[in-house]
């Protein structure tokens, strides 16, 4: 895929490099409080990346990196468990809400993936 700009106008028309892409080209509006929240677990998370990044350049013990690389994991699925109860109380109660049942074979097929 090429390097170009991701706007509003061609995130639906993108093409994705993998079968795994979720770009829906939807949107979704957030309080500041929730993506403050999302935020600063992933600031965490970037700063534990980067402190195995150091653990390789000082040679640390592979069980000491390994123990850090399972945190990380754990904050990645706890970042997740955060962002989709948030997506069950909004989008989807909103769209079943409108009528649009569709949402929930959309939030089926994103749990099969995410529990692989």
């Amino acid at each position: 895929m090429e390097n170009k700009e991701i706007t509003t106008e061609n995130l639906s028309d993108m093409e994705c490099a993998s079968e795994e892409c979720c770009c829906t080209g939807k949107h979704k509006d957030r309080s500041e409080k929730e993506k403050k929240d999302l935020m600063n677990r992933l600031k965490r998370i970037e700063g534990q990346v980067r402190g195995v990044e150091n653990m390789l350049d000082n040679d640390v013990y592979c069980i000491d990196i390994l123990m850090q690389v399972s945190a990380i994991s754990s904050a990645l699925n706890s970042f997740n468990k955060v962002l989709l109860a948030n997506h069950l109380k909004t989008c989807v109660a909103d769209n079943i809400k409108e009528g649009n049942d569709e949402v929930v074979d959309e939030l089926a097929k994103a749990l099969q993936k995410l529990m692989k």
